[in-house]
């Protein structure tokens, strides 16, 4: 298996976020939507680094039987890692400095330094560390000998080098001080006159101040630096004990556990980087320079002043043509399947769908699945209800969502007071399916209708992550969905297998070969064969030699792959029949679609699933077929856009060079803005629905 052409995972996943770094560089995307791809960027790179570098660091302390294992040398791995983030840091600071601080100028937008200030500003500034930084800076003097300041995850310090002014021959001495942006706004607007906006970053106020919290000494320098530490909490694979417990005990210890990465100022001369090292025992490979500002996930928060026209131009969602404003979701649901792709269609169908489960007198049972969940969800609000009104409801919430636990468990708490049987994960797998089910009593029988997704549900992620959902009461999709549940809570295997939906840990793998098999066979046949898979990320070494295998035997395989993509595409007599590219754009793609053409009975399904190894085999995950003639059309018209894009699509290469995707026509094709606007002209020639 090793000697297939493979990208390391994390290498492909610096090149995902690369495209996101593209899009902070492109001059034709609006000034502000840029220092949100630059907050991005720099967000994906800090949870990169907690979770997958620090995974790498690790292994390159286990025993050699484990590295005998691996097909790869942790150290030499880690080391292209630095030497690939140390470059795009590069590019990220050009970016800021020579591209976007330029451009805000031209808006009357000034970011200015302490030695910009004139005597206003200073005294503006002075003021505001006096009355809002003081009790949050916290200076201490670095002495060697004596026990090292803790520095807190992801938080912003200054290093100072400072020389006393007494006894100036006795050398350098260094502090820090704590940058205060978990308290305060990182963006301060300073006085300004004439229409021009004047601004000022947090941490320049503290620098301009510095001097104040250290007397008797001459500050030398300041410079800016940052540890992230180790986000993994090492349980997915333990069977014994409390999960919950260990998991509440786990994320006290996430704020302090190993460092991952300590970022500096480039600019830092040797003997204070050394003395930092020295102090806090860093190694060669925790080291990474970055400019004068981190964390610069902030940018999210940077202010607008009211200038829309340097945003994006809003794309308001659309109402789904028959579930947004019906009184009878379930007989609209009954009659036909229904699709919705959110954002370019509103959510609220989905909250509707809860809403009326909640408030109808022939709903008796209502069932949900969580991952993660909205901070303020009117779903879970509805489950609430619905127990109220005397309804049977369950929620299956899984507590191992990174980064949302925490949210995961207070939600399960808060539901389970309320009286909704809540069921937590089981340890050794992770519940990752999107799925709902509704159990109606219809003309004295039940009647079950289900909601099967590609995306959480989650009220606000459901703004900006385009996902498929669909509506169904069709009993092959619907029976197959009360399985999954009754799976899930009572962990017992179903008595009757799968035959529709694809289920992670017991026939989406063998299903997913199958499929692929099949084209196979039609290929070596001189037969049409194509395949089409879009999905965030391309991972696991047996689907990727599968479709080697399918290339090889002339099958036609287009790959739409928005992150990680481990195939090597174009490779001759091995990949040379595939093709695959990744669009980023304003919104995340996160749809997965799986189109195999099946000797012309064209078999279509979503997927919750990724095409990677824990997905395929650690994980319970619903692939399900599309059955519906029409919404298979309207898929169609929706991959054919994307297939078209020559603005936003990348070419995924051996190389991993993001070049852009052109094509030889004149008309440019933007997938995102021309999929709303496809469904902005269905809505204009639908005819208005009964709402009756």
């Amino acid at each position: 298996m090793n000697s297939v052409p493979y990208i390391h995972r994390d290498i492909s996943w610096l090149s995902f976020n690369y495209r996101v770094l593209q899009e902070a560089m492109d001059p034709a995307v609006p000034l502000l939507e840029r220092l949100k791809f630059l907050a991005i960027y720099s967000s994906n790179l800090d949870e990169y680094f907690r979770i997958r570098v620090a995974n790498i660091r690790n292994l390159k302390k286990v025993g050699k039987k484990t590295k005998a294992a691996l097909d790869f040398v942790p150290r030499d791995l880690l080391k292209e890692v630095h030497r690939i983030v140390n470059q795009q840091q590069t590019e990220f600071s050009d970016i800021f400095e020579q591209q976007i601080v330029p451009e805000l100028r031209k808006h009357n937008i000034y970011m200015l330094r302490r030695l910009d200030l004139n005597d206003e500003q200073k005294q503006f500034v002075e003021g505001y560390f006096n009355n809002n930084l003081l009790p949050f800076v916290m200076p201490v003097l670095l002495v060697k000998g004596r026990i090292r300041p803790f520095l807190a995850n992801a938080h912003l310090y200054l290093a100072v080098h400072l020389i006393q002014r007494k006894t100036p021959d006795a050398g350098s001495e260094y502090a820090l001080v704590k940058i205060p942006s978990d308290q305060l706004p990182r963006f301060i607007t300073l006085p300004s006159q004439n229409g021009r906006i004047n601004m000022i970053m947090l941490d320049d106020i503290v620098r301009h101040s510095v001097s104040l919290l250290f007397p008797g000494y001459e500050i030398q320098d300041t410079y800016s630096i940052k540890l992230t530490r180790d986000a993994e909490l090492y349980i997915d694979d333990e069977f014994s004990g409390d999960l919950v417990q260990k998991i509440k005990s786990s994320l006290a210890k996430r704020q302090v556990g190993p460092a991952s990465r300590f970022v500096y100022d480039r600019e830092m001369p040797g003997h204070l980087l050394d003395y930092l090292k020295d102090t806090f025992d860093l190694g060669k490979y925790d080291m990474l320079p970055e400019g004068r500002y981190h964390n610069n996930f902030d940018f999210f928060k940077f202010p607008d002043f009211g200038m829309y026209h340097l945003k994006n131009k809003p794309l308001p969602p659309l109402p789904h043509p028959v579930l947004h404003n019906t009184d009878t979701p379930f007989r609209m649901i009954r009659e036909k399947d229904q699709l919705l792709h959110v954002p370019y269609q509103s959510y609220q169908s989905v909250v509707n769908f809860f809403e009326h489960a909640a408030n109808d007198p022939k709903v008796t049972h209502i069932k949900v699945i969580q991952y993660r969940v909205a901070r303020r969800s009117k779903i879970l609000e509805a489950l609430m209800s619905a127990v109220r009104h005397g309804k049977q409801v369950s929620a299956f919430v899984e507590i191992k969502a990174r980064f949302d636990e925490a949210a995961n468990l207070e939600w399960g708490e808060k539901l389970d007071r309320a009286g909704v049987r809540v069921h937590y994960s089981f340890p050794g797998v992770k519940v990752h399916s999107k799925l709902a089910l509704v159990r109606r009593i219809e003309d004295g029988k039940p009647r079950l209708y289900a909601y099967l997704g590609t995306g959480n549900f989650h009220e606000e992620t459901a703004q900006v992550y385009s996902d498929f959902g669909i509506f169904t009461a069709d009993p092959r999709l619907t029976i197959e969905v009360s399985n999954v549940f009754t799976f899930l809570e009572n962990i017992k295997p179903p008595k009757k297998d799968f035959e529709h939906l694809l289920v992670g840990k017991f026939n989406l793998r063998p299903s997913l070969y199958a499929l692929i098999d099949y084209e196979i066979a039609a290929a070596k046949a001189k037969k049409p064969a194509q395949i089409l898979l879009k999905t965030n990320s391309l991972e696991d070494r047996e689907i990727i030699q599968k479709l080697y295998e399918a290339s090889s035997a002339g099958v036609k395989i287009t790959l739409i792959i928005r992150g990680i993509c481990c195939l090597v595409p174009g490779l001759k007599g091995k990949s040379e029949n595939i093709q695959a590219f990744s669009i980023v754009d304003r919104y995340l793609e996160h749809t997965r679609i799986f189109i195999f053409h099946h000797g012309g009975e064209e078999r279509m399904l979503f997927s919750s699933a990724d095409l990677m190894q824990r997905n395929l085999s650690f994980r319970i995950e619903t692939a399900f077929p599309v059955y519906d003639e029409d919404l298979k059309n309207e898929i169609r018209d929706l991959v054919k856009l994307q297939l078209e894009d020559n603005v936003k699509a990348r070419i995924i290469d051996p190389e991993n060079r993001n070049a852009y995707r052109r094509s030889n026509s004149d008309i440019p094709v933007r997938s995102q803005i021309e999929t709303y606007f496809y469904f902005k002209r269905k809505m204009e020639y639908q005819p208005e629905t009964d709402k009756g």
